[in-house]
């Protein structure tokens, strides 16, 4: 049995609630079973309309499950995205835990994009050519489900588990270096933890914006000048706790670190 509208956009004030103040909630899919994918991005849209409507205003995109091996292991045979609004972005070294549950790292390569992306059949030449420079960031996941556990259609419903991202102070050329090739290697309290290469990220970062574009097309959504995307992560996602200090080396686009506190 489908979810109705007004059980839907009940479901994303809930969801919003527990974002906002950083409290565990039990999986949406306890209490409906028949949710599907679909319903789930409708409660995404509807988070956003909340968040919109107290001024926090979207900036960006963020692709999830972009490694082919993560995909298989939950059964999809595509990425997913989440939104990234204003209140994500934290324009200083610090991860703050007061609102946060159970945060964990990656590294991941961020686009700015110069022009509209749109449609369903984009070309990696359409993004390149829209493509205003690329920076190195580091994204903090943190599902609000208890014990980071959930089904596909909870963690499209809780916009990915997107919750706060940094990108590093410089930017770079989008023809700096083969994003594929990059090696990044992430430290935490000076001992390495992972290490990967943009080809992670669907053999090429560009791909996982490909996707991204085709995705949100079938729901008559664009990527506007401007925003952000995090194209997903290089490595596994690394816990963090208050006290950590993570450093990331992304090679030839520079190094980051965050104090956590």
């Amino acid at each position: 049995m489908e979810t109705n509208t007004l059980q839907l956009k009940q479901i994303a004030e809930m969801i919003d609630s527990h974002q906002t103040n950083g409290t565990e909630m039990d999986k949406i899919t306890i209490n409906h079973p028949s949710l599907t994918v679909d319903e789930a991005y409708e409660i995404q849209t509807l988070w956003s309309d909340t968040a919109e409507n107290r001024g926090d205003h979207m900036i960006g995109w963020k692709m999830g499950l972009t490694s082919k091996v993560k995909q298989e292991s939950v059964g999809v045979k595509e990425p997913i995205y989440g939104r990234l609004t204003q209140s994500m972005e934290v324009n200083h070294p610090v991860l703050l835990l007061d609102t946060l549950i159970h945060p964990r790292v990656e590294p991941e390569i961020a686009f700015v994009m110069n022009k509209e992306v749109k449609g369903g059949n984009v070309t990696p030449k359409d993004i390149w050519m829209a493509t205003e420079m690329i920076m190195p960031a580091i994204e903090v996941i943190d599902s609000r489900y208890r014990n980071f556990s959930f089904t596909l259609e909870d963690v499209v419903a809780d916009n990915a588990s997107s919750s706060r991202f940094f990108l590093g102070d410089q930017a770079f050329s989008p023809y700096h270096t083969s994003l594929s090739d990059v090696e990044v290697t992430m430290s935490k309290n000076g001992e390495v933890v992972q290490s990967g290469l943009g080809s992670a990220v669907l053999g090429h970062p560009v791909r996982s914006i490909v996707e991204l574009t085709t995705m949100i097309n079938r729901s008559g959504l664009s990527i506007q000048p401007g925003m952000v995307i995090l194209t997903g992560g290089i490595t596994e996602a690394v816990n963090v706790y208050n006290g950590d200090q993570i450093d990331v080396d992304f090679g030839p686009l520079g190094k980051m670190n965050i104090d956590v506190r």
